[in-house]
């Protein structure tokens, strides 16, 4: 695609960045004639407190499409060589053992420059980069399988909401995951590794699962999810990443992934929030969840729940990602029907 329109200069917290071809089109089902690539850095602007809350120190996967949600895209990972000495990275370590330096936004500029590369979903990980190793965020993602929907997962919210504060007292923070799915939140203390903020997701969405069987799994497989909300638990794992808050969803009308309070958890709808709407509420009430990082929260009780799980109801680990490497004490990584034929 060819430039669109003369390039722009934007003001972003003191600094100036650069914005090429603004008028190309980026959402075709946005508004009237659709949003472009000026109206993104807009609306990133708009949100700039909030979606900086959300990423701040922490080292950020891009989720780029240089041409708009209709054209090709891909995750960078890597720091790119043009990175502007005034963005910080972090050197973050795979699951394989190798290692990458991601960007780590400390100022909204970032994300405004970030926009310029065409990317609308910041992928941050649960870390910060003082101490990329241990987790100070507990994510639950809760995601609707075929036959289920938004709805379902506002029912499994809600029941999550007491689980949380059953095990330790810790206060989850909702958000829509810009689909159908939603994300719970809770600032944890950074004292525990990757593998056992998991182990602590998977005791939780067991916990979850007991009270609300025909709702709820946690099975990895999909052969054995059914009609249910599936706690993803894997999304816990290192390398793992969940769309942070105020984060555009590559769908033809520019949906975000919007902080909510519990309140509103019925009410509100994810087709409510796009780069249009969000800006207009985010007038209004600010970041709903401006206060997160203030608390922090232990991971103990529901440690002592996957301790009891393994020793009394026999239930250990369970599998993980494909690209992983096998993990200690990790069940077959096997999908059981296939299984059951090799048995």
């Amino acid at each position: 695609m060819g430039s669109k329109g003369a390039a722009v200069e934007l003001e972003a917290g003191g600094r100036t960045v650069r914005l090429s071809s603004p008028d190309k089109l980026f959402f075709p089902d946005g508004g009237a004639s659709g949003y472009t690539k000026l109206d993104l850095a807009q609306y990133f602007l708009a949100v700039g407190d909030g979606i900086l809350r959300a990423l701040r120190d922490r080292p950020t996967t891009l989720e780029r499409y240089p041409d708009g949600v209709t054209g090709e895209s891909f995750y960078q990972k890597r720091a790119p060589k043009n990175l502007p000495d005034w963005i910080p990275t972090a050197t973050i370590a795979f699951p394989s053992g190798r290692t990458a330096d991601e960007m780590c936004p400390t100022e909204v500029a970032a994300v405004i420059w970030a926009a310029q590369y065409g990317t609308l979903t910041f992928h941050p990980w649960p870390v910060r980069s003082a101490d990329p190793d241990r987790p100070d965020e507990l994510r639950i993602d809760l995601d609707p399988q075929p036959g289920t929907d938004y709805a379902d997962a506002v029912h499994a919210a809600r029941e999550l909401r007491f689980v949380l504060h059953d095990f330790g007292g810790l206060r989850g923070w909702p958000k829509t995951s810009g689909g159908r799915g939603l994300h719970v939140f809770v600032p944890i203390e950074p004292r525990w590794t990757f593998v056992e903020v998991r182990r602590a997701a998977i005791a939780c969405g067991r916990e979850l699962e007991r009270r609300m069987p025909q709702f709820v799994t946690t099975a990895w497989w999909k052969e054995e999810r059914g009609e249910r909300i599936f706690v993803d638990y894997n999304q816990t794992a290192r390398d793992r990443t969940i769309a942070s808050a105020y984060s555009v969803r590559a769908r033809p009308h520019a949906p975000v992934s919007a902080p909510l309070t519990w309140d509103e958890l019925g009410d509100a709808l994810p087709r409510d929030f796009d780069i249009v709407t969000m800006p207009r509420r985010y007038a209004r009430l600010g970041d709903v969840h401006a206060d997160m990082d203030q608390e922090r929260h232990s991971l103990q009780a529901l440690l002592e729940l996957a301790d009891q799980d393994e020793k009394d109801r026999g239930l250990g680990d369970l599998p993980y990602p494909p690209e992983y490497p096998k993990m200690p004490g990790e069940p077959k990584r096997v999908q059981p029907s296939r299984a059951r034929h090799e048995d």
